[in-house]
C-alpha cells in the first residue's frame, strides 16, 4: 500500500526522511497549507504532487515545470476535457519552455506527469460520473465532502466504495489518522479496497496547518508496513 502525505509546508524535509511514496504541495492560495518558496531536495523515490483547485491550465503547467512535479491532483470541478487538455498541453508547453530556457535555467522535464482527479463523497456517490475521466486520469482520489476542497478532517462512509465499478487504482483520503487504524484494517480486508492504491493523510497528522507531527507519522507508517495493527 502506497502512502501520500499532503499539505507540505513547514517541515517537508523532515517528512521526506520518512520516505513516503508521495508528498503533496498545495497550490491553492486560500488554503492554510498553501505552498510557496523553494522546493526541498527530495529523494527520487518520492513523487511530488501539486494540488490545484480549478486553476488555469497554464498556471498548472508552470508549476509542473517550476517545481518538477511528478503528479497533479485536481481538487475542484475540473472536467474530463480539462484533464485531457492538461496532458496534451504539457507537450507544447515543454517545447516552448525549452526554446525560452538558457544555460542558467532549471532543466525542463523530459517526461509527463500523473493526473489524480479528486471526487468528494458524503453519504453516497454516483459512480457514473467517473466514466468520462477513465481515459484522461491515472488515478482517482476519494475524499470527504466538506466546506473546503480537502483538509476537512472527517472520514466518509468507506462502504460506499463497495459499489466502485472501475479497475482504475484510487487514493483513499479524508480524516485518516492514528485513530483510524482499526477501521482502516477492516477496510483493507474488504472487497471495497481491491483497487485502493494509496492512503492519503493530512490534517490528522499536524501540530498546526502544514506542520506535520513526525512521531505520529512514524507510528502510522510502521502500522501500514506491518499490515495495520
Amino acid at each position: 500500500m502506497k502512502l501520500k502525505i499532503c499539505g507540505m509546508n513547514h517541515n517537508p524535509t523532515e517528512v521526506a526522511e520518512l520516505q513516503p511514496d508521495y508528498l503533496g504541495f498545495i497550490f491553492w492560495e486560500p488554503s492554510s497549507r498553501y505552498f510557496m518558496g523553494d522546493m526541498p531536495k527530495l529523494s527520487s523515490s518520492i513523487k511530488k504532487v501539486g494540488v490545484f483547485v480549478d486553476a488555469p491550465l497554464e498556471e498548472v503547467l508552470e508549476k509542473v515545470e517550476q517545481y518538477q512535479l511528478n503528479a497533479v491532483q485536481l481538487h475542484g470541478k475540473e472536467s474530463a476535457g480539462y484533464c485531457k487538455a492538461l496532458k496534451e498541453g504539457f507537450l507544447s508547453f515543454r517545447a516552448q519552455s525549452r526554446n525560452q530556457s538558457d544555460e542558467t535555467s532549471e532543466p525542463v522535464r523530459s517526461d509527463g506527469f500523473e493526473i489524480i482527479k479528486v471526487f468528494s463523497i458524503k453519504d453516497d456517490f454516483d459512480f457514473d460520473v467517473l466514466k468520462a475521466y477513465e481515459d484522461v486520469c491515472d488515478y482517482f482520489l476519494f475524499d470527504t465532502k466538506g466546506k473546503l476542497p480537502g483538509g476537512n478532517g472527517y472520514t466518509f462512509d468507506w462502504s460506499v466504495l463497495e459499489k466502485y465499478p472501475s479497475n482504475k487504482p484510487y487514493f483513499l483520503s479524508g480524516g485518516i489518522g492514528l485513530n483510524s487504524k482499526e477501521k482502516l484494517q477492516e477496510f483493507l480486508k474488504s472487497p471495497a479496497s481491491k483497487n485502493c492504491f494509496a492512503i492519503d493523510v493530512n490534517s490528522k497528522f499536524e501540530r498546526a496547518p502544514g506542520l506535520k507531527n513526525i512521531e505520529d507519522l512514524k507510528i502510522f507508517i510502521e502500522s501500514l508496513e506491518s499490515g495495520i495493527n
